[in-house]
């Protein structure tokens, strides 16, 4: 996403999950907010798509916008529906599978 296309969202009200479009069998993202603080970035995931087991060097927090998704955090699983919120702690390996078309929002927070 161009800084253009992110300067189209300020100061406007906004329905997170309506600026991102599903994709048949793919994971889109797009950047909402990108800082040296952090970033924001929107996913939308087509049904059964994943991001294998991986490790970040920041705090984490997921937000189901839609559909529901599983969620695996240091060997523990989950499943989460639109609404509900995970936060992975640094370091710690995760995976997401879409269980359904799902649109999450992930927030990054850099130390």
């Amino acid at each position: 996403m161009t800084d253009k296309n992110r300067e189209e969202l300020l100061g406007k009200v906004i329905k997170l999950k309506d600026i991102i479009a599903y994709q048949d069998r793919t994971i889109a993202s797009r950047m909402v907010v990108v800082s040296k603080a952090g970033s924001i970035t929107l996913f939308s995931f087509d049904a059964g798509e994943e991001i294998s087991e991986h490790t970040a060097p920041y705090d984490a927090v997921l937000t189901v916008l839609d559909g529901e998704c599983e969620v695996t955090l240091s060997d523990e699983n989950f499943r989460l529906k639109e609404g509900e919120t995970i936060i992975f702690p640094a370091h710690a390996p995760h995976a997401v599978r879409a269980v359904t078309r799902f649109k999450m929002m992930l927030t990054m927070i850099r130390e």
